[in-house]
């Protein structure tokens, strides 16, 4: 049984441990603010230029655009997991690397290779851990993202791609629901999705597939953008492959400030977690040793009793 001098330092040392997460929950709530207002302010213009390039497309042929395409064959993936660089964010960073985990034996099971993005020290430290070498790494700035990260990932991604190095992109991260729950995204990038980003995101109803009129359209009909007097400048396939790699570099940049509002919550919430249990533990630590001091008090009485009753006889 301890001795009252150690449940006394084991009190302290929690007390202790209680100040420290107390203080990074307040650090948190107060960054939180600013990520999440970052994220509202960069909203609008995703969902539109997504929306804008959907409604392009349209009017556009798709073999305007090689990034439109769906190659025949996957025989290269590559998947692109954003984390934090730092840790005490309960299964902020875990839960993307399992889901990438997840992708990659699925596609390698499939007979496809895999490369890997990572975003994040956490990615870095865990895919060069397991001897796979990122072919792009960012880290230092998973709170305060860069756009010439994502224009960096676009640009890879987008001319891999292109030629036909890559057959498919993948991007994992999380989205930041509320300031107190965070959702994994799987999302393929390439080929692109049928439906845009605020309908991924849940940010309205989706849409119908505007491209079911170049896959379900009979034989000697006319596709919608030839029934239509819509104009290009310059032209068609220069348009559509200028927004679509300003979609993809808007893409990547909303899921790195995404994923910086979301951080910033789950780290609030283990941290607020941890300061409670704390609080507990104090708690229970602190009856614990009424218990024993009332005890050795106790003892200590009787021993006294016990003498002065033997002196008498």
């Amino acid at each position: 049984m301890p001795n009252l001098h150690d449940i006394e330092r084991r009190i302290s040392s929690v007390q202790s441990t209680k100040q420290i997460t107390r203080t990074m929950e307040m650090v948190s709530a107060a960054k939180i603010r600013r990520a999440t207002e970052r994220l509202m302010d960069a909203t609008p213009w995703t969902t539109n230029l997504s929306e804008v390039l959907l409604n392009a497309a349209k009017h556009a042929p798709l073999d305007a655009e090689p990034l439109l395409r769906k190659h025949d064959e996957v025989k290269r993936v590559l998947v692109v997991p954003v984390t934090s660089d730092r840790g005490l964010a309960g299964g902020f960073s875990s839960n993307i690397l399992k889901a990438a985990d997840r992708i990659i034996a699925e596609k390698q099971a499939e007979g496809a290779e895999v490369e890997v993005i990572a975003c994040g020290k956490k990615a870095c430290g865990y895919f060069k851990y397991r001897g796979i070498e990122p072919v792009l790494s960012f880290s230092g700035n998973s709170a305060d993202p860069k756009f010439d990260e994502a224009a960096a990932i676009s640009a890879y991604s987008g001319d891999a791609y292109n030629v036909g190095d890559l057959d498919e992109v993948y991007l994992l991260y999380n989205h930041a629901k509320n300031a107190g729950e965070q959702v994994v995204i799987e999302h393929k990038v390439l080929p692109i999705d049928y439906h845009d980003f605020a309908d991924m995101l849940g940010l309205r109803k989706k849409e119908e597939d505007i491209f079911a009129q170049w896959r379900e359209r009979k034989e000697g009909e006319l596709p919608q953008f030839e029934k239509m007097d819509c104009a290009f400048e310059p032209d068609a396939a220069e348009v559509v492959h200028h927004m679509m790699f300003a979609y993809m570099r808007n893409m990547f940049f909303f899921a790195l400030v995404d994923s910086a509002a979301a951080e910033q919550g789950a780290r609030r919430t283990a941290m607020k977690a941890a300061t409670d249990n704390a609080s507990e533990m104090v708690d229970t630590l602190t009856t614990y040793y009424n218990r024993v001091r009332q005890g050795a008090i106790t003892t200590e009485i009787t021993e006294i009793v016990g003498g002065a009753a033997a002196l008498e006889e």
